[in-house]
This record gives C-alpha cells, structure tokens and sequence, in this order.
C-alpha cells in the first residue's frame, strides 16, 4: 500500500461500490507510529501536524463569538450568589453538558446552582415558555439560566424569561437561523464571524470552553482567594461520551477533546455514573474506545431522554460514588431495553412501508431523492433512531415523524453526507410559508413540526428540494477502505495499535480493509442463526508462500448468514478486533461484508 497504489473497485453485498481511499501525503511523513497506522491516517489527515492529541493544541477559549460576555455574566452570578439554572438538551450531549456544567460551577464554589431539563414529549425541544414556567415552578429563585447544548433557535423562551427578570446566557452549537434570541451573551461557534476553529465541537465541548473561561474570570477577580482553580481537564471523560454520542465530526478539536476523556476513563478516572454505565454495558474501563461510548454508553443515556426524563441520566452523571451511580445506571439499562423493543417495531413497520412503495411504483423502482415515513401508533422519543437506520439501509435523507402530544407530528430528519438537512428545511420554509411550524438542527441531523394535514405536502416538497439541490453522486453509495492487508500484517499487534489510535468516529472512520479469504468454518451462532462465527486464512501472500503456509485467524460476521453461504474462497470487507474474553486477548477479524 504505497501512494502509486492504484485504487480498486468492487462492490459490496447491497450493491455499495467499495473503493480504496487515496494517501494525502506518504504515510512515512508521520514520524514515531507504526507503518500501518501511518499509512491509515495519511488517507485521513490534511497534513502530518494534524495528529495529535494534546491539550496544549486545543484552540483558545477567545476565539469562541460571546464567549468573555457570558463568562463575565455566569462570574457576575457565582460572586453574587445568584441562583443559576443550567437548561440542557434531552439527549446525551445535553445531559453531559449540563452535568459539567453543575459540576464544575459547583467546583468554583457557586453556592446555589440546579439544573432543568424539559420533558420531551410535554415541553417539546428548547427553552420555550412553557419551559421558562416549568423551570420556575420548580426553582422560582432562578436569577440566570444558562443554556447547554440548545438556544440559539429559542427566541420566544429567551424573551418570556427576560420579561420575568431573568438573563440567558445561550451557549450551543447548532446553526443559528435569520434571528438570534435577545440573550445577555450567546456563544457558539457556528456564530457568523465565528474564529474558532472547529464549527463540529459539540454541545458539551461548548459548556467546557465556557466554564474554562468562567474559571479565568473568577480568577482574575481574585474569587480563589490565592487557592488553585479546579481542574477542568477532570470533566473530560463528559467531553468524551457527549462529543462521540452526538454523533459531531471528529475533526482535529473534538479528536484531542475525546482522546484526553478516553486517556482519563482507561486511567480508572472516569466519574462513577460513566464507570456505572459502563459496567451495566459490560465493558471494562481499561479498554474502554469511542465505539464503546457511541454504542453502548450514549444509548442507555439517550434513553432516559426519549422515553423518560433525562434527569435520571444527569442524576446518575452528578454521582460521586460508584454506590449511588449503580442504581440509576441499571435504572437507564431497563429504559434502554424498552427503548430497543420500541424501535424494533418501528423499524419492522417503516420497513414495510418501503417495501410497499417499491411494490407499487414498479415502473419507477428508485428511491425518491427524500423519504418520509409516519405511524401513528410510532412514539415521537424514538422516530430520531428508526430515521437514522433507514437513512442507512436506503442511502437517503430521511424524515420520520409520529404524533406529538399537542397534536401535531414531530419529525426526526438525519441526512447522508452531501445534503445539508438543516438547510434543506429552511429553504423549505421560505419557500412554502407555514408548512413547517418549527424546525432546528445541524447538517446531519435536525428536529422539526408539522401540522398532520400537511404531511403530503412535506413529503413531497421534501423530495424535490433534495433532489434540486443535492448533487446525484451523493445517492450512490461509496464505502472507502484501507486496501488490502498481507497475511504478515494481520497480528493482534496491529489490531490493538489501531483500536487505541483513533479515536475513531463519525467523518474519522476506523480503519476497514478487503481482501481475499478461505473460509475454514462458518458457524451459524445466534438467535436464529443470523450471525456467524468464522475461521478465515488469507487466500494469497505477496511473496508467493503457499496459503497453506498461513495463519487462520477467528473472525465474526454479524446479520452475515446469507451472505456468507457455506463457505469457499471469498473477497471480505473486515475490520482489524481485538476479542477480550476471560483475561487473554486474542485477533478477530470483524467481516463486515461480502465483496463481488
């Protein structure tokens, strides 16, 4: 694998064209990593000087727009002994920034702090006045609300709070529309003027800048008293699950920001809820990646916020000790299997809703450029999950909505890489007035309302907006691999040098290669028999040693039953694993597909 490489092409089970990604520079440009991960990070980097993971290459907290206001203003609160009230988001990335931000307000000796979180289906998303009167009902003595991970959208709630006497500072990351709420300070970095480097940090990487610049302020005023300022670095293992559950780019920021909470988590310095959520999952702190936090941990967090209310999530998030986090952990583990339940029917009937369009447009079997789905038995928490796998199985922008408590239907969008959902809603709603009630969100993912007469005509101006505006090479699937392994490259030592080399995550992918096996054994394993375990040695050597020569190596192929038939000689798309079972560490190859 060399940059004169020339790239290949074939396709997977599916149909995805599978095509090798190209080097950026040669690999040997990175100094100090093995030649593997070299020439895997050079097909994802911009230049060498981009990997690395210190704290020290993090960008300055003031190239954040508004973030020095809102640390004078949240300065101004803690001096003053103003109740403040941290309002967060429903999800993972809103429960994680809201518990650093308690944590770490509490931390610089702020005397009176809560924390709100409205429920989903009675609230609906944002700071909106009903949620301004729920969050004073609850705490009338509020004198500033600061916002984590929403608010830049909600301008009617900044405004009910402002008229009861009570300052919003809005800290968020999502995309500004036309108007910005009348706040005392807003930062985020998708502000228009923005410096900051990264536009992709997330909710919770917003709250941490913020409370690193409060901290500066309340130092500068001398509020220490000649003793250190806490330790924000100690909040990062936050950092890490909400960044990674949110599903942000990974780009150069919010790497080092995930990096330094996975470091903190392996090191057995994880706050006792992550350490909770972990156990519940079964996993082991001490090998714990991004996957792990994206698959496991965000769930059963989520959860909370879908079916339930998150303030069991942040609960088990503000625990500080392992005794008091387990119960609340196992508490979210329960939410999280009724959730699965849930969405699996959703998905089972979304399914057939595709299949009975394909049936009946014969003459016209793609696709449209956007899909629409409704039930009216489906639970509005879930619709967010059930879009982003059909999104996934039909390479499209989807949008599916279920009946709201006011009446109305909330949709859940999640878009593919080229279309820029959040946009796509708002070209909508200038061009079609009154069609969409509300909507907000970021490029990949967005939340919106609908009145239930006009679902027929969002679906279909949906459709012709996408496809006006996308360009048709994003409806074909591509996915790009690191080329083919030589038998010697396939060790336990380079699977375990790549899973602690990422992180790895969305628009950073883990490391995938293809190449050419016998399969020894396909062991049907599993409920139903749908996944398979696997005994795989390479086909081919570059040195012309004999196959029989090779190593076999164990490998697993989940849902892989029918594609993987009875065995033979077969061209695999795969992943470099590592399977830890009982204390020994052992290579699996994880088989994602079969190639043609």
């Amino acid at each position: 694998m060399s940059t004169a490489t020339p790239a290949r092409s074939f396709k997977a089970s599916g149909g995805r064209e599978v095509v090798q990604r190209p080097l950026r520079f040669p690999g040997d440009a990175i100094t100090g990593v093995p030649a593997l991960l070299a020439r895997v990070l050079a097909s994802r980097l911009a230049s060498p000087r981009e990997y690395t993971h210190a704290l020290s290459d993090l960008p300055e907290y003031g190239l954040l727009p508004g973030i020095r206001d809102a640390a004078s203003r949240i300065a101004d609160a803690v001096v003053q002994s103003q109740p403040i009230c941290v309002f967060g988001d429903y999800d993972a990335d809103g429960a994680t920034a809201t518990a650093l931000s308690v944590l770490a307000l509490r931390a610089m000796r702020a005397r009176c702090i809560h924390f709100f979180v409205p429920h989903r289906i009675e609230m609906g998303y944002g700071l909106t006045p009903p949620a301004v009167s729920g969050l004073l009902e609850r705490y009338p003595d509020t004198r500033l609300i600061v916002t984590v991970d929403t608010g830049v959208a909600s301008i009617s709630g900044v405004s009910a709070a402002r008229e009861r006497g009570i300052d919003v500072v809005v800290t968020d990351h999502h995309l500004p529309g036309d108007a910005l709420p009348d706040a005392a300070a807003i930062v985020d970095p998708c502000l228009c003027g923005s410096r900051f480097e990264s536009r992709a940090v997330s909710g919770v990487g917003v709250a941490f800048y913020v409370m690193a610049a409060v901290r500066e302020e309340l130092r500068v005023r001398g509020w220490f008293n000649g003793d250190d300022p806490p330790l924000l670095a100690e909040f990062l293992d936050l950092v890490a699950l909400g960044t990674v559950a949110d599903v942000v780019p990974l780009d150069r920021v919010n790497r080092i920001l995930v990096e330094q909470g996975l470091r903190r988590i392996r090191s057995g310095l994880a706050r006792p809820g992550i350490a909770a959520l972990l156990e519940v999952s079964g996993k082991s702190p001490d090998t714990v990646v991004s996957a792990d936090l994206g698959f496991s941990i965000g769930p059963r967090l989520n959860a909370a916020g879908r079916l339930a209310s998150m303030a069991t999530g942040i609960e088990c998030l503000l625990s500080e000790s392992i005794e008091t986090a387990r119960p609340l952990a196992r508490a979210l583990d329960r939410i999280n299997r009724e959730r699965r339940e849930i969405e699996s029917r959703m998905l089972r009937d979304a399914n057939t809703m595709l299949d009975e369009w394909i049936t009946t447009n014969l003459q016209e079997p793609d696709l449209p450029a956007g899909i629409c789905v409704y039930s009216e038995n489906w639970h509005e928490g879930v619709v967010g999950l059930v879009a982003g796998r059909i999104k996934e199985t039909g390479h499209r922008p989807v949008v599916a909505f279920a009946p709201g408590a006011d009446g109305a239907l909330k949709g859940s969008a999640r878009s593919i890489p080229g279309v820029h959902i959040r946009d796509i809603l708002a070209s909508l709603d200038a061009e079609n007035p009154g069609l969409i009630l509300r909507f907000g969100g970021h490029a990949m993912a967005a939340g919106l309302t609908i009145q239930p007469e006009s679902l027929p005509a969002f679906t279909q101006a949906f459709a012709n907006a996408i496809e006006r505006n996308a360009n048709p090479g994003v409806f074909s699937p591509v996915i790009e691999t690191d080329g083919e392994l030589s038998p010697d490259e396939i060790t336990l030592e380079n699977a375990e040098i790549l899973r602690y080399a990422g992180p790895w995550g969305q628009a950073f992918q883990e490391p995938l290669f293809h190449g050419v096996f016998d399969i020894q054994e396909a062991r049907p394993v599993g409920n139903g028999g749908n996944h398979v375990r696997l005994r795989l040695r390479p086909a081919t050597h570059p040195s012309g040693r004999s196959p029989a020569s090779l190593a076999v190596h164990d490998g697993i192929f989940f849902d892989g039953a029918d594609a993987i038939g009875t065995g033979g000689r077969r061209r695999l798309l795969y992943k470099l694993d590592v399977n830890y079972y009982r204390g020994r560490n052992r290579l699996q190859l994880m088989v994602v597909s079969c190639l043609d």
